[in-house]
């Protein structure tokens, strides 16, 4: 437990003294690193509770819907832990009714409504992944403005040692947005691209619903294919 303490102390001491170096770009970035990980922890969750991805089930009940079962297309669909079932349920129910053009716009914009409750957050990551290693330059040009003040008062008694540690002072904030962005981005790289796979995934499930194969309603009996 005190070795845990002693850590604690240290690491606390450690970003203090960062702080006091980089001034407040340096906690704009502490903020926005804060706020970008409780964004992804909160993303993994939606993903995982939602089953993003996960959609073999549904593979499944589309094969079994195509050969014309029915019933077992249903109880495939009742297994599945996706988040897509019930938009499928719906689609598999009135894709052979009357109306079914006007499903198959309903079901779409079901599905798009869906998407956007998983993209949710996902605008807030893109934008801190674009917009930290700014904040960081910035910080950077205000201590290298800073540098080059103190080297003009100096006049000709210049010490390179000052200028040098002005120098590297103003580039801590450069490192410190790059460090805060490149992690972000690739989180938001990787959820987007999860959400397009589903939202690809989703077209074509539903497609093979409201307009199946010509060859494979050939392959019914005319009692399965009406």
């Amino acid at each position: 437990m005190s070795e845990i303490r002693e850590l604690w102390t240290a690491m606390k001491a450690s970003l203090l003294e960062v702080v006091e170096i980089g001034g407040p770009v340096v906690v704009v970035l502490i903020v926005l690193s804060i706020i970008s990980a409780a964004t992804v922890l909160y993303k993994l969750w939606q993903f995982r509770r939602s089953g993003v991805g996960r959609h073999r089930r549904i593979s499944m009940a589309l094969e079994a819907h195509e050969r014309g079962d029915a019933k077992t297309a249903r109880a495939l669909l009742a297994q599945s832990s996706s988040y897509l079932v019930a938009l499928l349920q719906r689609a598999m129910q009135g894709g052979a009714g009357p109306d079914h053009a006007r499903q198959s716009d309903r079901c779409d914009a079901e599905a798009e409504a869906l998407f956007s409750r998983l993209e949710t957050g996902l605008g807030f990551l893109d934008l801190v992944a674009q917009l930290a290693p700014l904040i960081g330059l910035f910080g950077t040009v205000l201590g290298m403005i800073e540098a080059f003040q103190g080297l003009q008062a100096a006049g000709t008694s210049v010490d390179p040692t000052v200028l040098a540690g002005g120098i590297w002072v103003a580039l801590l904030t450069t490192a410190a947005g790059l460090a805060v962005a490149m992690p972000v981005a690739a989180v938001y790289g990787w959820l987007s691209a999860a959400v397009e796979r589903d939202r690809v995934f989703a077209n074509h499930a539903l497609r093979r619903v409201f307009a199946p194969d010509a060859l494979t309603l050939a392959q019914l009996s005319p009692k399965e294919a009406a």
